[in-house]
């Protein structure tokens, strides 16, 4: 009975066994990626961090280890222990960071493959950026310039424009803190620095990066808080490539004491206390104690690994440094004959550009030359047009001006001989109208002397009448002297046969008298007007010889004038 209990209770302990996972999510970041990677329970930190180095293709795995975070603190993961049996968070995926925990003395020396200098150039940056490392201003600035290098090439003020450093994060807060410039005046500090690395490849912009920060006081420096004795005096550990330091818990730039690797003869470590024992035995033993069991086991991993690859500098490279310094110099010649010769093709290309350029600058030159000259072809040839006509009309204009000059010819010929004409007609007319001034004198003469024969004439019918009044009147006198009585009492007796024709004939003679008279007066009166006519037609012949002696004097004004 009980071997059926313990063979069933085997069975329960091997189905619990199949029942548990045989793997487990990792999760490990870069500073320039993160992976993925399904571990069996059964790996070893090693196991892990040697797939992380295949996934990467890093082979200087010496300086790199995987850290996770336990609690306030972090620790690195040990190589020789399984994973799930050390401290690493419980979470799924366990996240790994994929870190260097131990830096170079002189980074142009030791970092081999590019790839280690990509990851010790991103981790450094971020510690800058992050304040871990402090960093003046002025190398702030230089810094940012290769940075920006390394990740955007030669600098080109046609595609580089103002504002292209904005989404990048490539100084301190604190530096930016520190002055008051606007971005734009950062990024102008910056491209003026970032245009005279012109030429400078990737991997020499981080490279020249790294030889700069490795300068810096805090660089590559891990620090602890410790005490120095049981009265709590706080300080602060600093453990490097160097060797080992002490500072004032207020500062981390220079140390108040240092330990070099090349000095301290032992370390050794019992629960919180440390003790560094120099080389030279005349010099004091120092003993610093650390609260914390963790950070205690970190101290003595960074400074037995530190110390490790401090003696290894110092031995001869091993087989397999030596081939890969090899190929990194193979490939560095490779990859600056590859960059010479882009270099070449580059310059050829810009060259070839330029050319392109130029012949296209000048096609435009010409098209435009062509397009100018085409439209002064057609200007001239419109100017021809327009001349052609103008010399057609001026052509007719000669024609029309020749012609006018005959007729003027014909006219001057015709003037000329008119001229002759009016100087005759003129002189002929000055004849008459002298002739006609001489027949108006003898005219008016002969006016005056009529006028005074009429007067004459009047004068004497005057007297006439005068006479033939004063005669009515004395026969009248002498007819009533005569016939007194007979015109007053009676009606005059029928005169005699004898008497009436005496009286008849007086009557006669004197009604023949009166119409004498009146016969003179007509006649005198019809002369009289009939000469008035003569004069006032001699007046207007007069008139007109003046109009035309005047119109042939302005005549020939005109044409002495022409």
């Amino acid at each position: 009975m009980s071997g059926q209990l313990r063979h069933a209770s085997k069975m329960s302990i091997l189905g619990l066994k199949k029942k548990q996972p045989k793997t487990f999510k990792v999760k490990v970041i870069t500073m320039d990626a993160e992976m993925e990677f399904s571990c069996e329970v059964k790996w070893k930190g090693k196991d892990l961090f040697d797939l992380v180095c295949r996934t990467v293709g890093l082979r200087e795995t010496w300086f790199f280890g995987l850290r996770y975070t336990v609690k306030d603190t972090y620790a690195w993961l040990k190589p020789e222990k399984r994973v799930l049996d050390q401290e690493v968070p419980k979470d799924s995926p366990i996240t790994f960071h994929f870190l260097a925990k131990f830096f170079p003395e002189k980074v142009e020396e030791e970092l081999v493959q590019e790839i280690t200098q990509h990851l010790f150039f991103l981790q450094v940056k971020k510690q800058i950026l992050d304040e871990e490392i402090f960093c003046s201003p002025e190398a702030s600035v230089l810094l940012a310039s290769y940075a920006v290098q390394a990740k955007y090439g030669d600098y080109d003020p046609n595609f580089h424009k103002p504002g292209f450093l904005a989404q990048d994060e490539l100084l301190p807060k604190r530096v930016l803190m520190q002055y008051q410039m606007t971005p734009d005046m950062w990024e102008e500090k910056i491209t003026a620095w970032y245009a005279e690395h012109r030429g400078i490849a990737r991997d020499e912009a981080e490279m020249d990066y790294l030889k700069i920060a490795q300068d810096l006081e805090m660089y590559g420096v891990s620090y602890f808080s410790i005490t120095q004795n049981k009265r709590d005096t706080d300080l602060q550990l600093g453990v490097d490539a160097q060797g080992l330091h002490i500072y004032s818990p207020n500062s981390k730039l220079n140390p108040n004491k240092s330990f070099p690797w090349s000095g301290i003869r032992n370390i050794s470590y019992s629960e919180k206390e440390f003790t560094i024992k120099p080389l030279d035995k005349k010099k004091d033993v120092f003993k610093f104690y650390s609260s914390q069991l963790r950070v205690n086991k970190l101290i003595l991993q960074l400074c037995i690994g530190n110390h490790d690859l401090f003696m290894r500098r110092r031995k001869v490279d091993s087989i397999e440094v030596q081939q890969m310094k090899a190929q990194a110099k193979e490939e560095k010649a490779r990859k600056k004959v590859e960059r010479q010769i882009l270099a070449r093709e580059k310059q050829m290309r810009e060259e070839a550009e330029r050319a392109k350029e130029e012949m296209e600058r000048r096609l435009f030159q010409l098209q435009d030359e062509a397009r100018l000259a085409n439209e002064a072809l057609i200007r001239s040839e419109e100017t021809a047009d327009l001349l052609a006509e103008k010399a057609q009309i001026a052509e007719e204009e000669a024609k029309l001006l020749a012609h006018k000059a005959a007729e003027a010819e014909q006219e001057r010929q015709r003037l000329e001989v008119t001229a002759l004409k009016t100087k005759e007609e003129k002189r002929l007319m000055e004849q008459k109208m002298r002739e006609a001034e001489q027949l108006a004198v003898k005219l008016v003469e002969q006016s005056e002397r009529r006028s005074k024969e009429a007067d004459h004439l009047k004068q004497d019918l005057t007297e006439a009448k005068d006479a033939e009044r004063r005669a009515k009147q004395k026969l009248l006198e002498i007819t009533k002297t005569t016939y007194p009585i007979i015109a007053a009492y009676s009606p005059p007796p029928p005169p005699p046969e004898g008497g009436d024709l005496a009286v008849e004939s007086g009557s006669m003679q004197i009604d023949f008298k009166d119409s004498d008279m009146k016969r003179l007066s007509m006649e005198i009166e019809r002369e009289r007007l009939e000469y008035m006519e003569k004069s006032k037609h001699l007046q207007d012949q007069l008139k007109e010889l003046k109009s035309e002696i005047e119109s042939l004097k302005l005549e020939e004004h005109c044409y002495n004038e022409l």
